[in-house]
């Protein structure tokens, strides 16, 4: 079937196609989530949940099935030699991920910059990157510092800042039930870490509407 075929690239890079599924594992968390609607106090049988279990396991593999995805090779599939020396800024790119501690999701926007030392990256894989990275179950703070460390090991730039701004439903839904909260995690190398007009320069880029 045409669902069931990788395209030869993208599986050589790493990446899956979101319409693809394991079979044997949504069926295996398809009849736990059966019986997670039973413990609940629901009726699994009756008609509006019947097909509930395989929806909710299809769900929950297409929303880790970054741990099928390889960031760097992301990364490496196009690098290109470019003696440019400035700031590369891609800013507002959508996050959507689980909390590890209560599977619920959280979101917002990365804000990610680069100094390039040698060598530049297509500008859609950095936002593939925080895709790979965040459809795991993660800590905002974690997933900061892995697409930092993931641009700093694979480019090699002179330096890499990464800010995150995200909205937790574990804080809005549940606990302190606040709904307005916003969290707000920072990571930096290189000439943003040690040059404090460079950071600054970075920060003035991603607050600017430059529009």
């Amino acid at each position: 079937m045409e669902n069931d075929k990788y395209d030869h690239e993208e599986e050589m890079i790493g990446y899956q196609k979101i319409d693809r599924y394991d079979d044997e594992k949504i069926a295996s968390i398809a009849a736990n989530y059966k019986d997670i609607l039973g413990k609940l106090g629901e009726t699994p049988e009756r008609e509006g949940l019947l097909k509930t279990p395989e929806r909710v396991a299809k769900a929950l593999q297409y929303l880790t099935h970054g741990y099928d995805i390889q960031p760097h090779e992301i990364l490496r599939s196009a690098m290109f030699k470019e003696e440019y020396s400035q700031m590369v800024v891609v800013k507002d790119i959508e996050v959507f991920s689980m909390c590890e501690h209560h599977m619920l999701p959280f979101f917002g926007k990365a804000h990610i910059a680069y100094i390039p030392n040698g060598h530049i990256v297509g500008l859609s894989k950095i936002p593939r990157v925080v895709d790979a990275f965040a459809r795991r179950l993660q800590v905002q703070e974690r997933l900061t510092n892995e697409i930092r460390d993931c641009i700093q090991d694979t480019l090699q730039p002179a330096g890499v800042a990464v800010v995150m701004e995200c909205k937790h439903l574990c804080m809005a839904m549940r606990g302190v039930q606040k709904q307005n909260s916003v969290t707000t995690t920072s990571a930096f190398t290189g000439g943003f870490l040690s040059n404090d007009k460079t950071r600054a320069e970075f920060l003035r880029l991603i607050t600017a509407n430059l529009h």
